[in-house]
């Protein structure tokens, strides 16, 4: 016997016999097909330090100028165009290298689908989302949310989204605490999230 059987032996010794396995494992999830609830979507973007505006389809491209008029972002190829104000200066996604990307100042997307009960916006990669190297390097990012993709719970957002799709789920602008809790934003992502919530 060699020193690692060794020790193995000895650590399944002092760890005693195995729990008993129950013949079904006990799943209480939350159920899918819950009631919607905007204003809890809501609240959990906000507290989550996302800007959530509210308004209507055709007054997307104002809450875009009031965010990022006279900048330059990436947007693309699907993106409904008139959400976007005559003050911005838009650049398409056509294959933009890294460093074309990192060097704009946000980004305008739709979403795929948005979690009440967490706050989360999901992307799909969608025409009207891009590759999800648009939406993580700009600094600034607004998401535009038809209010038919808003769902209650996880079980409800997976069902309506394909695991073969690149997923990037979003619960607020990017942040991280260091071992002292102190957050810092933009890490992983823009430090900015507008989500542009519209009826449908």
């Amino acid at each position: 016997m060699n020193s690692r059987e060794l020790i193995l032996r000895r650590l399944r010794a002092a760890g005693g016999p195995a729990p008993d396995t129950p013949a079904e494992v006990p799943r209480h999830y939350r159920p899918a097909g819950a009631a919607v609830q905007l204003d809890l979507l809501v609240r959990r973007l906000t507290d989550y330090r996302a800007t959530v505006h509210r308004c209507a389809d055709g007054e997307v491209a104002q809450v875009v100028d009031a965010v990022l008029g006279g900048r330059r972002v990436v947007v693309p190829a699907g993106l409904p165009r008139h959400w976007l104000p005559g003050t911005v200066d838009a650049v398409t996604d056509d294959g933009l290298t890294t460093a074309q990307v990192a060097a704009v100042d946000g980004v305008v997307t739709a979403a795929a689908v948005a979690v009440a009960d967490t706050g989360t916006v999901v992307l799909d990669a969608g025409a009207d989302q891009g590759r999800r190297l648009v939406t993580l390097l700009p600094d600034v990012h607004v998401c535009v949310l038809r209010t038919d993709q808003v769902v209650a719970g996880v079980p409800d957002a997976v069902a309506r989204l394909d695991p073969r799709r690149p997923l990037t789920w979003i619960s607020g602008p990017s942040a991280t605490s260091d071992i002292e809790l102190d957050r810092v934003e933009g890490v992983h992502g823009p430090r900015h999230l507008h989500v542009v919530i519209v009826p449908r």
